[in-house]
Parts: C-alpha cells; structure tokens; sequence
C-alpha cells in the first residue's frame, strides 16, 4: 500500500528550510521556494507542472518534422529540436516518422543531438507532461510493467513526455496512463490503477 505523505505546493511557497538545488525551485537565504506547481514527497520536491529540457542519456519518443542536408530535425515536446546526422543511421525517415531514440549530447545552444533511432509504425502516440512520467515509469518499472501484463500491449516511455502504445489492449493502456497522469500526487495509485486494469473500477 502507498501512504507515504505527499504535500502540494504552489509557486513561492517555501519548500525546505535549507537552501537546496532542485528542478522547480530556488533557493536564496531564507530558504528553499517552489517556482511551479509541485509535490514534496520523500524529502524531495516533484514538479507537477513544466516543459521537457532535454538532458544526455535521456530515451525520448520524437517525431520527425523536417529532413536537412546532413540529417534530421527531429521535435521532441519540446521548446528544443533534435538534430539527428545521417551517420547516426542508415535508415530512411520520412516526416511524420515517430521514432525512438537516446539524447547523446545538448549543444552550446541547447539544441539535443539524437542518437540510435528506431522507427516506431502502428501504434499512438500520448503527449503528456514530462514530469508525470517517472510515475508512469514508477519506482523500478513497477508500473509500466504492471500495465503491459494486463494490456499486452507493448509501451515505450519517453523522457520527453511522450509514451508510445502499440497492441494488446491499446484503449485500456491509454486509460491507465492517463489516470496515472491525472492523480499523480496522490497516494494509493498503484492500487487504484490495478483496479481499473483488472475491470474492478
């Protein structure tokens, strides 16, 4: 069961008495303050709210939105395009190719250099808010591999935001994701998501 304490806070309000780097908030004498809608959880602050910065290492779900000289433009939920070279692959891509993919490195001007792609065809494409999807991930892949034994479906997170469902039970998977996303800062979720996969909710 799920009954740690969760507590929601707003913009500028005080999170923690010490001053702590974290994404959501800042810190000057008095303290540490939320900047956007979050949840301390854990002795740690989680945004609720916010757009996906890309960072190295991240596996993101894009799209490809425009093909240049040497590659791609490649949008990724993002305020940042990712550029993929064609030697990162010697796969064909055309616009409207969602793909998956790893964040190598991010530019002088925060542009994210994509790597190892992989074309995704069939399936749908969910935008959600990318701080949601650790909770959609959950804590060692608990939830999402909760999802993919009741739907059989098959489900590829991005960091960025985007989840990509193909297969099984398609409808039902989205539902769950969703309900994820809509009651992420509550506690007893995992009991509740399980419900609603088996047909009890």
């Amino acid at each position: 069961m799920e009954n740690e304490k969760r507590t929601i806070v707003v913009p500028g309000e005080k999170v923690f008495n010490d001053q702590r780097r974290v994404d959501g908030g800042y810190a000057d004498a008095a303290g540490t303050f939320a900047t956007t809608m979050a949840m301390v959880h854990e002795d740690r602050l989680v945004p609720l709210k916010g757009y996906y910065l890309p960072k190295p290492g991240d596996f993101v779900v894009g799209i490809v939105k425009e093909e240049t000289f040497n590659g791609y433009e490649i949008e990724l939920n993002s305020p940042y395009d990712g550029r993929l070279s064609t030697r990162e692959t010697r796969e064909r891509f055309l616009v409207g190719d969602v793909i998956s993919a790893k964040v190598a490195d991010v530019n002088e001007i925060h542009e994210p250099i994509i790597a190892e792609p992989r074309k995704l065809g069939g399936g749908e494409v969910l935008d959600v808010e990318s701080v949601k999807v650790p909770r959609i991930i959950g804590r060692n892949a608990s939830m999402v591999e909760t999802i993919k034994q009741h739907t059989k479906s098959e489900l590829f997170v991005g960091k960025n935001g985007r989840v990509y469902v193909k297969g099984g039970n398609t409808a039902l998977a989205i539902r769950a994701i969703l309900k994820i996303c809509k009651e992420a800062h509550t506690g007893g979720l995992t009991d509740r998501i399980v419900a609603l996969l088996e047909g009890r909710e």
